[in-house]
């Protein structure tokens, strides 16, 4: 009927896999194919457990840690459970507390706001005045897209840029989880530039002309 057919492009909209447009819809172009978090969940596992290991290393008994919204973030909040160490994780990722919520070993601290619809966390000016009242050892954040030239760090939305610059600059230590795939993508939104980290955790190895422009700005590259 209408109205199912109507209940169904919401449904599929609100996934990333199409836009509604009066009277039908339209695909979605490729490179906003990946908006959503649950579009992202299960792809490129193995890339993602390797960065989340090698960003585990980065962790120290007695760090606070901020984990921001990112789908290797939910792996290491998962690592964490028996990594022999005791951290205190803040984050604003409903995915990285459920991955928490049996954890022994580390205190878990939720960041709420307003809710981010296929972000799953939450983001905006109550999140970022919460944020605001800590301060973090260390800082792992997710990219959508690196470009060295332009010398941007990108997201999707204008909140969430505006989330990961509060966390940035409450932060001693900042890292980007950086699949190499991103440094080839671009977004609509600049939160950061590439001196505003410490180093990228990155999955393989990269082209040598993009490792010059990365330790240019003082980027340091740790390969997973």
């Amino acid at each position: 009927t209408p109205d199912s057919i109507r209940k169904d492009l919401t449904l599929l909209q609100k996934k990333g896999l199409l836009r509604k447009t009066y009277g039908g819809a339209v695909a979605v172009p490729e490179e906003n194919q990946d908006r959503y978090v649950a579009q992202r969940k299960g792809k490129y596992m193995a890339d993602k457990q390797k960065i989340a290991r090698r960003a585990l290393g980065l962790l120290r008994d007695g760090d606070v840690v901020f984990l921001d919204i990112s789908t290797v973030n939910i792996e290491l909040a998962k690592m964490l459970r028996t990594a022999g160490i005791s951290v205190t994780v803040v984050t604003n990722m409903i995915e990285v507390m459920l991955a928490m919520s049996e954890d022994e070993h580390n205190k878990l601290l939720f960041i709420g706001g307003t809710f981010s619809e296929g972000r799953g966390g939450f983001t905006g000016a109550v999140t970022n005045r919460q944020i605001a009242q800590y301060r973090f050892d260390v800082a792992l954040l997710g990219v959508v897209g690196v470009d060295a030239e332009r010398n941007a760090v990108m997201t999707y939305t204008a909140d969430d840029a505006a989330t990961k610059a509060v966390v940035l600059a409450q932060s001693r230590r900042s890292y980007m989880l950086l699949e190499a795939r991103k440094l080839e993508r671009g977004a609509s939104c600049i939160y950061a530039r590439l001196e505003d980290f410490e180093g990228a955790v990155v999955n393989a190895p990269l082209p040598e002309a993009q490792q010059e422009k990365l330790a240019e700005h003082g980027v340091k590259l740790l390969i997973s």
